[in-house]
């Protein structure tokens, strides 16, 4: 056997016979890889809790916990931060181990193991391994780059801002017309920028878990009621009436939830209705609903919560076509309207409502306008908003 230079890939072998472990732990350790054993299942878990891996070498039937147990677990239970392929050792008479397989499995060898055999597939899941690591750290350096690059865009942008905002305001003296009309269209395209900026840092922020929410008491109505006085100049600079259709029972209007981020939410949606309606009317519905067994079937909502309060901002645009709708709140997915944006709202839109344990709908027939179905909890635990 050729030695080769020394790797530091490190590999987990199980199993409950001390001749079959002295075997492969030997074979590898000639090839340079570091090995270190286990006698069972929970064994074998205990170590990966605490000291992960490249790759685990996993007899198929042990006693006590088998290898289908610790397969599953490894897939299943335990919170990996990165993946471990699992190679499979089983006996020619062993049951069929299509079953490992299917729990999450990489490969599987029988025993008796040949040395050229097992370094084969040993080798092609280390290269498995290795390029899903490699993915994974392209991954985090490209939603670092992300970051970086959206904190240092948004500085800029605030700055210029000001700046078009005191120019606005004649701080450096008076402007003439057409100087105002330059200055409008560079402050409303500041502004859209910075928007766009903003949504992509947000969207970062979920992706990467590090989204803190700040759980409140908040009235739906007053903040419907505030976005659409900050939104109107919008909908009357293309004549659309905004209408509130709101329950008469107001003081039922109140769920648990960062306002920030429900402001963000409604603003997008009422927002979006505004920008793709030429003609008619945008109209925004809140009705608390007590749900019955068969609507919490329908919206897959969690068994615990039963009082929901519906929002609904309908349209009288031009609908959207079912392909789209399909894929309308998936990251980056542009619709076909010219007025199309970056395709991150809508996908923001679902991650704030996901994380105050809602759902969001799209209800849409092509001439016949949009309408987005908000539902969200009316009662929520402060205990169970902060584990969100």
């Amino acid at each position: 056997m050729s030695s080769q230079s020394p790797r530091s890939d490190k590999i987990l072998v199980v199993d409950d016979s001390p001749d079959n472990v002295f075997l492969i732990k030997t074979i590898l350790e000639e090839e340079g890889y570091t090995i270190s054993t286990a006698e069972n299942g929970i064994s074998a878990l205990a170590q990966l809790q605490t000291s992960p891996c490249d790759l685990v070498l996993l007899d198929l039937m042990m006693p006590g916990m088998d290898g289908y147990e610790v397969t599953k677990r490894i897939r299943g239970d335990m919170n990996m931060q990165q993946y471990i392929p699992i190679l499979l050792i089983t006996a020619h008479d062993a049951p069929n181990v299509a079953h490992g397989l299917d729990l999450g499995a990489d490969d599987f060898i029988r025993k008796p193991v040949t040395v050229d055999e097992l370094l084969a597939r040993v080798r092609s899941l280390l290269r498995l391994k290795h390029s899903i690591d490699e993915r994974d750290e392209i991954t985090r350096q490209r939603e670092d780059f992300v970051s970086r690059l959206t904190h240092d865009l948004r500085t800029p942008l605030v700055a210029a801002d000001r700046m078009l905002m005191l120019l606005q305001q004649g701080a450096l003296g008076n402007l003439s017309p057409q100087m105002q009309e330059v200055i409008t269209i560079m402050a409303r395209s500041n502004i859209n920028l910075l928007s766009m900026v903003n949504t992509l840092l947000e969207v970062y922020r979920f992706e990467a878990g590090r989204k803190t929410l700040a759980f409140q008491a908040v009235d739906l109505s007053k903040l419907l009621e505030e976005i659409v006085g900050e939104l109107t100049p919008l909908a009357q600079d293309k004549t659309l009436a905004i209408n509130l259709d709101f329950a008469e029972a107001v003081n039922a209007n109140t769920v648990m939830g960062d306002r920030l981020e429900l402001h963000r939410l409604f603003t997008n949606l009422i927002g979006n209705a505004i920008k793709f309606t030429e003609s008619g009317s945008i109209t925004i519905g809140l009705t608390p609903v007590i749900l019955s067994s068969k609507i919490n079937k329908t919206f897959s909502l969690p068994s615990t919560i039963s009082d929901y309060i519906t929002i609904e901002v309908a349209d009288t645009g031009p609908g959207i076509p079912p392909e789209e709708q399909a894929i309308l709140f998936e990251r980056f997915r542009q619709g076909s309207h010219k007025s199309s944006g970056s395709g991150l709202g809508l996908y923001l839109s679902r991650r704030i409502v996901e994380a105050h344990q809602g759902t969001i709908l799209i209800n849409s027939k092509l001439g016949e306008g949009s309408t987005f179905i908000v539902s969200l909890p009316m009662k929520q635990s402060m205990k169970e908003n902060r584990e969100n």
